[in-house]
């Protein structure tokens, strides 16, 4: 039996994430169960993932409140521990399966506030909340966990340097995080209107195939009011996700008690009269991010272009996903570009849905790119001609009409390695558009590709042409440049099951 601290019994595994693994272990001074965090033991060489986890340890450590699972103690023999709270329950995540009742996700939402407004009293905010760091136990107590990425009130430091290094997941952002400004106490409230967004209606407000065009929508499109998806919903709703979700902080409501209080007129019936102040310098100030976030994107991906031309022949394509049509056009002005419209209910109105060929594909000048412009939600029909494509022309056709690939299956067969072999649904059914198909393929061996240096778009795009699954990580190393690819497992060239998954690590300042 393994030991840590000489005193805490490890049982079994509970959990697991992209740092760590949580086990029940026996805490043999106390003689009492507890919940014990491990730092991965392929991380606990990399002083770069030490170090962040001993800071989840103090951020943690230093809040004491029955909304905020509690810690107990942290060490580091034989390997990074945290010892907390041991809870019986399931994550938000696992219970929003479908909108929630309102009374109970406002008494869910009320819960997460009350712990936000003991932590930001206390200079510490969260930065992470969504429905995974929210556990509903079986006694109905509400616990916000995970105070990794936390940060102290005052610390600047707390940014991001491009659109697509998110700290945090991105459909919870807010603006200023997906925009690279400083998060603070509005921004851990900007997150609880999402999450409370996403019980009343049954989905986040924002989706997207990349962060990058789940960032522009927080910046840029206005919420659709969650009484539109669910009429049973009280328009007070509307109202108060209105100023929860406002893009600039200072229209928000500026700290929990305030939000409490709507909340609980809300609840007893009470008209709410918060608003929003409209100032045009603000209202420009978002346009001005969302063109400077464009920038990073477009200037990041023109880089990468240029460092990249001595490899292969032609050129690289530039991310065009989230661009207006005249952006994109201008992007590509070294293509041919064909256009195509239609629904997807994941990309704002009048913006790139996809491409093909994928963003840094390397192409000969001249040649055609096609571009999906969306027309909002609506109705896709499954294309008739899918079986007998390669998985990469397949996803590229369903991407045309706004669907996606949800599920590969791998299945024995005499067709070329990813070839398709069935849909389902079959071609010419109806779907809304955003929904995903699955896909059996010829099954079959595939090297895993060489992705260490190169950009997380492009390494994006080299496991999707080869028929892989991406799972990301991130780590910081100051000597490389940002959203370049650390590590990888498996390693390069070995042999895997196309549909597989690769983990990568992506240098990402925490």
């Amino acid at each position: 039996m393994r030991v840590f601290g000489d005193r805490y019994e490890v049982g079994a595994l509970i959990g697991a994430g992209g740092m760590s693994d949580v086990f029940i272990a026996k805490d043999t001074r106390l003689n009492r169960e507890v919940a014990l965090k491990v730092l991965r033991s392929d991380l606990n060489r990399e002083q770069t993932f030490v170090t962040r986890f001993r800071k989840e340890a103090l951020a943690a450590a230093g809040l004491s409140h029955p909304g905020i699972v509690a810690v107990y103690d942290s060490g580091e023999t034989p390997a990074p521990y945290i010892v907390m709270e041991l809870l019986q329950g399931k994550t938000l995540r696992e219970l929003i399966t479908g909108p929630v009742d309102p009374k109970t996700a406002m008494q869910i939402t009320e819960g997460i506030l009350q712990a936000l407004a003991y932590s930001h009293a206390n200079g510490i905010v969260h930065r992470d909340i969504k429905p995974g760091n929210i556990m509903i136990t079986d006694q109905g107590d509400v616990k916000v966990m995970d105070f990794g990425i936390a940060r102290a009130l005052d610390d600047v430091s707390a940014t991001m340097t491009a659109t697509w290094n998110v700290v945090g997941t991105a459909q919870y952002l807010s603006p200023e995080q997906a925009s690279g400004e400083v998060a603070d106490a509005r921004s851990d409230l900007y997150s609880v209107g999402v999450v409370l967004y996403e019980m009343l209606t049954g989905r986040p407000p924002f989706i997207g195939d990349t962060p990058v065009s789940i960032a522009l929508q927080h910046l840029s499109a206005d919420i659709i009011p969650p009484s539109k998806i669910n009429p049973a919903l009280d328009e007070q709703f509307d109202h108060f996700l209105s100023v929860v979700m406002a893009k600039n902080p200072e229209n928000r409501y500026q700290d929990a008690n305030s939000m409490l209080g709507d909340l609980h007129r809300i609840k007893t019936g009470q008209t709410i009269t918060t608003e929003i102040v409209r100032v045009r310098k603000k209202k420009n100030r978002t346009w001005q991010i969302v063109a400077g976030a464009l920038a990073a994107v477009l200037i990041a991906v023109a880089g990468f272009a240029i460092n990249d031309r001595t490899v292969t022949s032609g050129i690289s394509i530039p991310n065009v996903v989230g661009l207006t049509e005249n952006e994109a056009t201008a992007q590509l002005n070294a293509f041919k570009v064909v256009i195509n419209r239609a629904h997807d209910s994941k990309t704002p109105l009048d913006r790139v849905a996809s491409q093909s060929p994928l963003a840094t594909s390397r192409a000969e000048k001249g040649s055609v790119v096609t571009i999906t412009i969306s027309d909002g939600p609506g109705d896709a029909i499954v294309p008739m001609d899918l079986i007998g494509m390669t998985l990469t022309d397949a996803r590229s056709a369903l991407a045309a009409v706004g669907l996606t690939i949800s599920i590969i299956d791998a299945i024995p067969s005499d067709k070329p390695i990813g070839t398709v072999i069935s849909v389902d649904p079959v071609g010419g059914s109806t779907l809304t558009a955003g929904n995903g198909v699955t896909l059996e393929i010829a099954n079959g061996n595939v090297a895993v590709p060489n992705l260490v240096g190169q950009s997380e778009i492009q390494a994006r795009t080299t496991l999707t042409q080869a028929g892989f699954l991406i799972r990301e990580i991130y780590s910081y190393d100051a000597n490389q440049a940002i959203g370049i690819i650390l590590a990888q497992a498996p390693a390069p060239d070995t042999q895997l099951q196309i549909g597989s998954q690769i983990t990568v690590t992506i240098n990402r300042q925490s």
